[in-house]
């Protein structure tokens, strides 16, 4: 049996002590209102506001810590001294003006440590990159202890988070260190300043006036990507431009590296296979030819001139139509093979195993396991294959991806989707931390290894959720699982009610009455999305080309995997993808013992119970419903999460700046009326296609199938 996930007591705890207080909070509205103030705020901060502690907590931070002195020699432009910059600007505003009279706090390279600093560095010694240690001096002050001047900008930021959650600095002595090495966001921005799958604005990165100007905002966003642990980005999308491997291009790259280098933020560039083609004039880019080697080589120096931490190349090859090594029957480790060997020894080629092919009887969910699994092994040292979190496309719920666990001899990275393209985009509420960790702490069944401990030589990547609107990524709220990727990914055994909980307090109020209610409606989000869109185990129900909006009846899509009706397969007699033994075989990819636990439907998770099995609308589920009922009971109970979540939102006007509150409440609208629109439309679709009647005292749709059927929204963004 699965064991219980790590989240399920927190949330139910939060859910029902916020819903108590939810009386008392009311009644509480009207003394508050005329007691509270909250600064009006525009979200450009994210959670490194460093808004001033309760007098009692600043008074004793003040007595005992006091500004760092900068180090002789230091670099001013290194990653020590933007380290000691972020100290001399935060530690005021937590103190709220106060004189910071206590002892400096003290910066310590373990290679550096004299005296008592020798005993503070050994309980980091033999720790990966990046880790530190906090902890209280015998003077009163603090010292940050670093293995590498990383480690103590890790340390500075850990710093603020923990003074600003209430810690005494007299009494602080924690260790931490990232337990992935490569914690990436992936920007899927193009050259013109369109961003693919993007619902907060253009491209923060302005190319056309790159190298000669850079905006202070990729300053700003290399802080806050550094706050949290992430080291890397790849600036463009993976449905890359060619240009980008350009000499101008080149020079531009080379400007956001020396801005982001500070803040231990390396470059990386998707690049696009044909590139011998297309710039170099090559009549092929077969990866074994010897001309397109040295065209790849030749390209990678002039990169690695300019940029000499550079991260590597991102591949999206072979997929949608984007060419790779398969055009010239190659094998996906030819090619990247081949760019490892371009690159120096200490950049990466991270390769995408998001393929699939276009044969109606295929199951895309099988695709990307059969073309991968036999090429384990094969791979170069520095090379890591990137696989989504789920065996489709970064769906409201999927099980774990079967590639984690079945390549032990690859270097592998789970990527995960901030942008929300399938869930609500950028105007709904989904906090993503459980959806996440419930794939991280999934058991492969391949030993004892869940799938965070298959990603231990490689890492995360996430596709970033940014833009050029004044709080970054369109909702408030959407900044959460910016900050929450950041956290698991240095740390995936983090709790996601947890990281919710220090977003919260961070981001908007530390009043614990505040952060109780924010966290109880952030845990249910996910699985109200789900709930509403792709219930029981369906997937991809979404509305085409634009993904807005239900459309499980889309059916006319050149490509079978591209329609909704692929993936739910229902019909008079039933609903649900059969990959059993009798269907599609999916199960087979996963080891025994993960596969055991979705064999059987009458026992396995009901989450999951339409994505492995093809029942019939009158199977009976563990509620005592039939399937058919069951479906549309989820549909409600997601809007009425939904719901709930917005009233909620009410109550905690007392905490919340005007403006920000006003912008999540009318999101939260946005949200009620579309989770409606989705309910009705796909009740609408499900009764037309079982014959069924609605169950007894169920609201029927608000209008008929034809109506939600002729919905278009051409503009829609992100189409």
């Amino acid at each position: 049996m699965p064991r219980p996930h790590r989240d399920a007591s927190r949330q139910a705890h939060a859910v029902c002590t916020f819903f108590r207080a939810i009386c008392t909070m009311l009644g509480m509205l009207s003394v508050l209102a005329f007691t509270t103030t909250a600064r009006a705020e525009d979200g450009y901060n994210l959670w490194l506001r460093n808004a001033p502690l309760a007098s009692v907590e600043a008074d004793a931070m003040a007595r005992h810590i006091g500004l760092p002195q900068p180090r002789a020699g230091e670099d001013p432009k290194g990653i020590e001294a933007k380290a000691r910059q972020e100290l001399v600007r935060g530690l005021p505003e937590l103190a709220g003006g106060r004189t910071l009279a206590g002892p400096p706090v003290t910066l310590v390279r373990s290679d550096r440590a004299a005296g008592p600093e020798r005993a503070w560095a050994a309980a980091i010694a033999g720790k990966p990159a990046g880790a530190y240690r906090l902890v209280a001096r015998g003077d009163g002050g603090v010292a940050i202890v670093a293995n590498d001047d990383a480690g103590l900008l890790y340390g500075a930021f850990a710093l603020l988070r923990h003074l600003a959650l209430g810690a005494r600095p007299d009494r602080l002595d924690t260790t931490d260190a990232p337990r992935l090495p490569l914690r990436l966001l992936n920007q899927w921005d193009n050259l013109d300043g369109s961003v693919e799958r993007g619902y907060a604005g253009r491209s923060i990165i302005d190319w056309w006036r790159l190298p000669d100007y850079l905006d202070r905002r990729l300053v700003d966003y290399a802080r806050a990507n550094a706050s949290v642990g992430i080291n890397g980005v790849v600036v463009n999308n993976v449905n890359a431009s060619a240009l980008v491997l350009t000499d101008r291009y080149i020079a531009k790259l080379a400007r956001i590296a020396d801005a982001w280098r500070p803040y231990g933020i390396r470059v990386f560039v998707s690049a696009r296979f044909s590139a011998p083609r297309e710039l170099g004039g090559l009549p092929t880019a077969d990866p074994l030819d010897p001309a397109v080697r040295a065209w790849w080589k030749a390209r990678a120096q002039a990169i690695e001139a300019a940029i000499p931490d550079f991260g590597g190349f991102l591949v999206k090859a072979n997929s949608e139509g984007q060419p790779g090594p398969q055009d010239y029957h190659r094998t996906h480790a030819d090619g990247a093979n081949m760019l490892a060997a371009a690159v120096g020894p200490h950049s990466l080629v991270i390769w995408r195993a998001f393929v699939y092919a276009s044969s109606a009887s295929a199951d895309r969910a099988n695709l990307a396991y059969d073309e991968f699994a036999p090429l384990d092994g094969t791979f170069a040292d520095n090379v890591i294959v990137q696989v989504k979190n789920g065996p489709i496309d970064f769906q409201p719920r999927e099980p774990f991806h079967p590639l984690f666990g079945a390549m032990p001899h690859t270097r592998m990275m789970m990527e995960v989707q901030l942008t929300k393209e399938y869930l609500g985009q950028g105007t709904h509420l989904a906090y993503l931390g459980p959806m996440w960790t419930e794939v991280l702490d999934s058991e492969t069944g391949r030993g004892s290894a869940r799938v965070a401990d298959t990603l231990a030589s490689g890492g995360m990547a996430g596709v970033a959720n940014v833009g050029s609107d004044r709080n970054w990524t369109a909702t408030h709220f959407d900044q959460a699982n910016w900050y929450a990727f950041g956290r698991l990914a240095w740390d995936p055994t983090l709790d996601a009610a947890a990281i919710a909980r220090e977003w919260s307090a961070l981001t908007f109020n530390r009043d614990p009455r505040f952060v109780d209610g924010a966290t109880a409606i952030m845990m249910p989000s996910r699985q109200a999305e789900v709930d509403v869109m792709t219930p029981l185990g369906l997937a991809h129900q979404m509305a085409t080309g634009s993904h807005y909006g239900p459309g499980p009846w889309v059916s006319d899509l050149a490509r079978p995997e591209w329609n909704s009706v692929y993936y739910a397969r229902a019909d008079a007699g039933g609903i649900g993808f059969e990959r059993g033994a009798a269907g599609s075989n999916a199960l087979a990819r996963y080891a025994p013992a993960a596969a055991a636990r979705w064999a059987d439907p009458r026992t396995m998770d009901e989450d999951y119970l339409l994505w492995f099995h093809h029942l019939p609308w009158t199977f009976r589920m563990r509620s005592g419903r039939m399937l058919y009922d069951e479906l549309i009971a989820r549909y409600d109970r997601g809007v009425g999460t939904i719901d709930a979540m917005a009233r909620h939102w009410q109550a905690l006007a007392p905490w919340v700046d005007a403006a920000r509150f006003a912008d999540t409440a009318a999101f939260l609208k946005i949200q009620q009326n579309e989770a409606r629109w989705w309910r009705d439309a796909s009740i609408a679709w499900w009764t037309s296609v079982s014959g069924l009647p609605l169950p007894r005292g169920t609201r029927p749709p608000a209008h008929d199938l034809a109506w939600y059927r002729a919905q278009q929204f051409p503009d829609a963004p992100g189409n």
